[in-house]
Protein backbone atom coordinates (compact mmCIF):
# COMPACT_ATOMS: atom_id res chain seq x y z
CA UNK A 1 0.00 0.00 0.00
CA UNK A 2 2.68 2.40 0.67
CA UNK A 3 4.82 1.57 -2.22
CA UNK A 4 1.25 2.26 -4.53
CA UNK A 5 0.77 5.76 -2.39
CA UNK A 6 4.21 6.68 -3.02
CA UNK A 7 3.89 5.85 -6.58
CA UNK A 8 0.48 7.49 -6.96
CA UNK A 9 1.67 10.96 -5.59
CA UNK A 10 5.16 10.77 -7.80
CA UNK A 11 2.81 10.46 -10.59
CA UNK A 12 1.00 13.58 -9.30
CA UNK A 13 4.31 15.16 -9.28
CA UNK A 14 5.20 14.37 -12.67
CA UNK A 15 1.58 16.13 -13.96
CA UNK A 16 2.10 19.62 -11.38
CA UNK A 17 5.22 19.88 -13.15
CA UNK A 18 3.90 19.97 -16.64
CA UNK A 19 5.39 17.06 -17.81
CA UNK A 20 4.77 15.95 -21.07
CA UNK A 21 1.90 12.52 -20.90
CA UNK A 22 4.23 10.29 -22.70
CA UNK A 23 6.49 10.76 -19.71
CA UNK A 24 3.59 11.01 -16.81
CA UNK A 25 3.76 7.07 -16.52
CA UNK A 26 5.04 4.42 -13.77
CA UNK A 27 8.67 4.26 -15.10
CA UNK A 28 9.01 8.33 -15.27
CA UNK A 29 7.52 8.10 -11.43
CA UNK A 30 9.86 5.69 -10.19
CA UNK A 31 12.80 7.94 -11.82
CA UNK A 32 11.92 10.67 -10.05
CA UNK A 33 11.74 8.83 -6.81
CA UNK A 34 14.96 7.03 -7.06
CA UNK A 35 16.30 10.51 -7.52
CA UNK A 36 15.30 11.41 -4.10
CA UNK A 37 16.10 8.40 -2.85
CA UNK A 38 12.99 8.36 -1.06
CA UNK A 39 11.56 4.80 -0.29
CA UNK A 40 8.07 3.65 0.14
CA UNK A 41 8.55 4.52 4.13
CA UNK A 42 10.26 7.71 3.65
CA UNK A 43 8.34 11.32 3.82
CA UNK A 44 8.70 13.66 1.43
CA UNK A 45 10.51 15.87 3.89
CA UNK A 46 13.21 13.61 3.82
CA UNK A 47 13.87 13.50 -0.02
CA UNK A 48 17.72 13.46 -1.01
CA UNK A 49 19.59 14.68 -3.63
CA UNK A 50 22.17 11.83 -4.46
CA UNK A 51 24.64 11.53 -7.45
CA UNK A 52 22.73 8.35 -9.36
CA UNK A 53 23.24 6.59 -12.86
CA UNK A 54 20.71 4.92 -15.14
CA UNK A 55 21.76 1.14 -14.15
CA UNK A 56 21.45 2.57 -10.62
CA UNK A 57 18.39 4.27 -10.69
CA UNK A 58 16.61 0.33 -12.39
CA UNK A 59 19.08 -1.42 -9.52
CA UNK A 60 17.30 1.08 -6.69
CA UNK A 61 13.67 0.58 -8.79
CA UNK A 62 14.01 -3.40 -8.37
CA UNK A 63 14.89 -3.27 -4.58
CA UNK A 64 12.76 -0.67 -3.10
CA UNK A 65 9.68 -0.69 -5.24
CA UNK A 66 9.89 -4.63 -6.88
CA UNK A 67 9.36 -2.99 -10.33
CA UNK A 68 11.23 -5.77 -12.52
CA UNK A 69 12.83 -3.97 -15.26
CA UNK A 70 14.67 -6.05 -17.98
CA UNK A 71 18.35 -4.72 -18.75
CA UNK A 72 17.47 -3.77 -22.42
CA UNK A 73 15.32 -1.21 -21.16
CA UNK A 74 17.99 0.88 -19.71
CA UNK A 75 18.04 3.28 -22.83
CA UNK A 76 14.43 3.41 -22.67
CA UNK A 77 14.99 5.08 -19.25
CA UNK A 78 17.90 7.38 -20.57
CA UNK A 79 15.85 8.37 -23.55
CA UNK A 80 12.06 8.00 -22.32
CA UNK A 81 12.15 9.35 -18.93
CA UNK A 82 15.76 10.69 -17.70
CA UNK A 83 15.98 12.94 -21.04
CA UNK A 84 12.81 14.95 -20.40
CA UNK A 85 13.92 15.32 -17.28
CA UNK A 86 16.93 17.33 -17.98
CA UNK A 87 15.26 19.57 -21.13
CA UNK A 88 12.83 20.07 -18.43
CA UNK A 89 15.05 21.79 -16.04
CA UNK A 90 13.82 18.77 -13.12
CA UNK A 91 17.24 17.33 -12.94
CA UNK A 92 20.92 18.08 -13.83
CA UNK A 93 23.19 16.16 -15.88
CA UNK A 94 26.86 15.26 -14.81
CA UNK A 95 26.97 18.33 -11.95
CA UNK A 96 29.83 17.18 -10.67
CA UNK A 97 31.51 17.10 -13.52
CA UNK A 98 30.36 19.14 -16.72
CA UNK A 99 32.97 18.16 -18.75
CA UNK A 100 31.97 13.90 -18.58
CA UNK A 101 31.84 12.40 -22.19
CA UNK A 102 28.05 12.29 -22.90
CA UNK A 103 28.76 8.33 -23.58
CA UNK A 104 30.25 7.89 -20.61
CA UNK A 105 29.71 4.46 -18.59
CA UNK A 106 29.93 7.08 -15.57
CA UNK A 107 27.51 9.60 -16.65
CA UNK A 108 25.41 10.84 -13.09
CA UNK A 109 22.08 12.73 -12.99
CA UNK A 110 20.75 14.91 -9.51
CA UNK A 111 17.66 16.48 -8.89
CA UNK A 112 17.36 20.37 -9.43
CA UNK A 113 18.24 21.80 -6.09
CA UNK A 114 15.49 24.41 -6.13
CA UNK A 115 12.61 21.46 -6.93
CA UNK A 116 14.64 19.14 -3.91
CA UNK A 117 13.37 21.95 -1.63
CA UNK A 118 10.09 22.30 -3.80
CA UNK A 119 9.25 18.43 -3.54
CA UNK A 120 10.43 18.64 0.53
CA UNK A 121 7.11 20.24 0.94
CA UNK A 122 4.67 17.93 -0.92
CA UNK A 123 1.89 17.28 1.80
CA UNK A 124 2.64 20.35 3.48
CA UNK A 125 0.54 23.38 3.54
CA UNK A 126 3.47 25.70 1.67
CA UNK A 127 3.81 23.23 -1.79
CA UNK A 128 1.56 24.69 -3.91
CA UNK A 129 2.71 28.43 -3.23
CA UNK A 130 6.67 27.10 -3.55
CA UNK A 131 5.90 24.88 -6.93
CA UNK A 132 4.17 27.92 -8.48
CA UNK A 133 7.48 29.75 -7.39
CA UNK A 134 9.59 27.29 -8.44
CA UNK A 135 7.68 27.05 -12.35
CA UNK A 136 7.79 30.86 -12.48
CA UNK A 137 11.66 30.53 -12.34
CA UNK A 138 11.77 27.39 -14.22
CA UNK A 139 12.42 28.48 -17.56
CA UNK A 140 15.24 30.87 -16.46
CA UNK A 141 17.23 27.98 -14.89
CA UNK A 142 16.62 26.00 -17.76
CA UNK A 143 18.41 28.64 -20.06
CA UNK A 144 21.47 28.95 -17.22
CA UNK A 145 21.87 25.40 -17.29
CA UNK A 146 21.40 25.11 -20.82
CA UNK A 147 24.39 28.11 -21.05
CA UNK A 148 26.45 25.87 -18.43
CA UNK A 149 26.34 22.74 -20.50
CA UNK A 150 26.73 24.70 -24.05
CA UNK A 151 30.38 26.23 -22.24
CA UNK A 152 31.84 22.27 -22.23
CA UNK A 153 31.35 21.88 -25.19
CA UNK A 154 34.10 21.60 -27.67
CA UNK A 155 33.63 24.03 -30.72
CA UNK A 156 35.11 22.89 -34.34
CA UNK A 157 35.15 24.96 -37.02
CA UNK A 158 34.17 22.62 -39.85
CA UNK A 159 34.86 25.77 -43.09
CA UNK A 160 35.49 29.20 -42.38
CA UNK A 161 32.17 30.89 -41.50
CA UNK A 162 30.98 27.64 -39.93
CA UNK A 163 31.49 26.27 -36.24
CA UNK A 164 29.68 23.34 -34.77
CA UNK A 165 29.69 22.41 -30.97
CA UNK A 166 30.59 18.88 -30.04
CA UNK A 167 29.82 17.19 -27.04
CA UNK A 168 32.26 17.34 -24.19
CA UNK A 169 35.11 14.75 -23.90
CA UNK A 170 38.45 13.28 -25.54
CA UNK A 171 36.14 11.64 -28.44
CA UNK A 172 34.87 15.08 -29.90
CA UNK A 173 38.94 16.73 -28.94
CA UNK A 174 40.20 14.15 -31.16
CA UNK A 175 38.07 14.90 -33.79
CA UNK A 176 38.93 18.64 -33.20
CA UNK A 177 42.34 17.36 -33.99
CA UNK A 178 41.40 15.32 -37.04
CA UNK A 179 39.29 18.56 -38.85
CA UNK A 180 41.67 21.05 -37.54
CA UNK A 181 45.23 19.34 -37.85
CA UNK A 182 44.94 16.19 -40.24
CA UNK A 183 42.84 17.61 -42.86
CA UNK A 184 44.57 20.91 -43.61
CA UNK A 185 48.33 18.36 -43.65
CA UNK A 186 47.19 15.32 -45.71
CA UNK A 187 44.18 16.60 -47.20
CA UNK A 188 44.91 20.18 -47.55
CA UNK A 189 41.57 21.10 -50.35
CA UNK A 190 39.61 18.29 -48.83
CA UNK A 191 36.06 19.21 -48.26
CA UNK A 192 34.10 17.95 -44.99
CA UNK A 193 31.51 15.86 -45.82
CA UNK A 194 30.50 14.65 -42.36
CA UNK A 195 31.42 15.46 -39.03
CA UNK A 196 29.79 12.94 -36.05
CA UNK A 197 28.99 14.13 -32.68
CA UNK A 198 28.42 11.38 -29.78
CA UNK A 199 25.19 13.52 -28.67
CA UNK A 200 24.33 15.01 -31.72
CA UNK A 201 25.21 12.08 -33.64
CA UNK A 202 25.61 14.36 -36.64
CA UNK A 203 27.04 17.70 -35.95
CA UNK A 204 27.31 19.04 -39.87
CA UNK A 205 26.54 16.77 -42.58
CA UNK A 206 27.25 17.34 -46.75
CA UNK A 207 24.21 15.50 -47.60
CA UNK A 208 24.72 16.74 -50.75
CA UNK A 209 27.76 16.38 -51.75
CA UNK A 210 27.63 12.68 -50.44
CA UNK A 211 24.70 11.98 -52.84
CA UNK A 212 26.75 13.74 -55.95
CA UNK A 213 29.06 10.34 -54.85
CA UNK A 214 26.49 8.10 -55.40
CA UNK A 215 26.00 7.71 -51.83
CA UNK A 216 22.47 7.94 -49.76
CA UNK A 217 22.23 6.96 -46.42
CA UNK A 218 19.34 6.23 -44.06
CA UNK A 219 21.23 5.54 -40.79
CA UNK A 220 24.16 7.86 -39.96
CA UNK A 221 24.74 6.00 -36.82
CA UNK A 222 26.86 3.65 -39.20
CA UNK A 223 29.28 6.20 -40.49
CA UNK A 224 32.75 6.67 -39.04
CA UNK A 225 33.35 10.01 -37.33
CA UNK A 226 35.14 12.14 -39.91
CA UNK A 227 34.47 11.97 -43.67
CA UNK A 228 36.76 14.08 -46.42
CA UNK A 229 36.21 14.51 -49.64
CA UNK A 230 39.56 15.04 -51.62
CA UNK A 231 38.31 16.30 -55.15
CA UNK A 232 41.21 16.56 -57.12
CA UNK A 233 42.39 12.97 -56.38
CA UNK A 234 38.68 11.72 -56.17
CA UNK A 235 39.03 10.78 -52.81
CA UNK A 236 36.80 10.08 -49.86
CA UNK A 237 38.74 9.72 -46.57
CA UNK A 238 37.03 7.52 -44.21
CA UNK A 239 38.12 8.36 -40.75
CA UNK A 240 37.54 6.95 -37.21
CA UNK A 241 38.73 8.85 -34.35
CA UNK A 242 39.47 6.53 -31.59
CA UNK A 243 39.88 6.83 -27.98
CA UNK A 244 37.42 4.25 -26.69
CA UNK A 245 35.80 2.57 -29.38
CA UNK A 246 37.82 0.33 -32.08
CA UNK A 247 39.74 1.35 -35.13
CA UNK A 248 39.05 0.26 -38.72
CA UNK A 249 39.59 -3.50 -38.32
CA UNK A 250 38.77 -5.88 -41.08
CA UNK A 251 35.38 -6.34 -39.71
CA UNK A 252 35.03 -2.17 -39.93
CA UNK A 253 36.67 -1.99 -43.32
CA UNK A 254 33.79 -4.68 -44.81
CA UNK A 255 30.97 -2.79 -43.00
CA UNK A 256 32.05 0.57 -44.82
CA UNK A 257 32.59 -1.12 -47.87
CA UNK A 258 29.44 -2.29 -48.27
CA UNK A 259 27.93 1.21 -47.26
CA UNK A 260 29.95 3.07 -49.10
CA UNK A 261 29.82 0.26 -52.22
CA UNK A 262 28.18 2.38 -54.63
CA UNK A 263 30.56 5.65 -54.06
CA UNK A 264 32.30 6.93 -57.03
CA UNK A 265 34.94 8.02 -55.50
CA UNK A 266 38.05 5.60 -54.12
CA UNK A 267 37.90 4.67 -50.37
CA UNK A 268 40.71 5.72 -48.06
CA UNK A 269 40.25 4.35 -44.25
CA UNK A 270 42.01 6.53 -41.68
CA UNK A 271 42.02 5.26 -37.98
CA UNK A 272 43.04 8.71 -35.70
CA UNK A 273 44.65 8.19 -32.36
CA UNK A 274 45.27 10.40 -29.78
CA UNK A 275 48.53 8.91 -28.49
CA UNK A 276 50.93 6.70 -29.47
CA UNK A 277 50.32 4.40 -26.11
CA UNK A 278 45.89 4.28 -27.91
CA UNK A 279 47.45 2.99 -30.49
CA UNK A 280 49.60 0.63 -29.34
CA UNK A 281 46.20 -0.69 -27.72
CA UNK A 282 44.85 -1.35 -30.93
CA UNK A 283 47.94 -2.04 -33.13
CA UNK A 284 47.17 -6.25 -33.65
CA UNK A 285 43.35 -5.35 -35.27
CA UNK A 286 44.43 -2.42 -37.54
CA UNK A 287 43.22 -3.62 -41.01
CA UNK A 288 45.40 -3.68 -43.84
CA UNK A 289 45.20 -1.48 -46.70
CA UNK A 290 44.51 1.13 -43.95
CA UNK A 291 46.02 4.73 -42.98
CA UNK A 292 46.77 5.03 -39.14
CA UNK A 293 47.29 9.00 -37.84
CA UNK A 294 48.34 10.11 -34.10
CA UNK A 295 47.32 13.33 -33.15
CA UNK A 296 50.35 14.07 -30.77
CA UNK A 297 52.55 13.28 -33.75
CA UNK A 298 50.46 14.91 -36.62
CA UNK A 299 52.86 15.50 -39.34
CA UNK A 300 53.22 11.82 -39.87
CA UNK A 301 51.27 9.00 -40.60
CA UNK A 302 51.79 5.22 -40.50
CA UNK A 303 50.88 2.87 -43.78
CA UNK A 304 49.00 -0.50 -43.27
CA UNK A 305 49.13 -0.46 -47.02
CA UNK A 306 52.47 -2.56 -48.01
CA UNK A 307 52.90 -1.48 -51.75
CA UNK A 308 51.78 2.16 -51.75
CA UNK A 309 51.37 5.07 -49.34
CA UNK A 310 48.18 6.91 -48.94
CA UNK A 311 45.57 6.09 -51.63
CA UNK A 312 42.77 3.85 -52.12
CA UNK A 313 42.80 0.30 -53.12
Amino acid sequence: MRKQAKLKEALQILTDLGMPRAQCNDRTALCLLARLSLTPKKRWCDAEAPLVGITPIMDWVRAHCDAEYAPNTRETFRRQSVHQFIEAGVCLYNPDRPERPVNSPKAVYQIEPHLLAVLRLVGSAGYKAALAEFQSERQTLVAQYAKQRHMQLVPVTVKPGIVIALSPGKHSELIGDIVGDFGPRFSPAGELVYVGDTGDKHGYFNTELLANLGVFLDNHGKLPDVVIYMREKNWLLLIESVTSHGPVDSKRQIELGKLFKRCTAGLVYVSAFPDRKTFLRYLDVIAWESEVWIADAPTHMIHFNGSRFLGPY
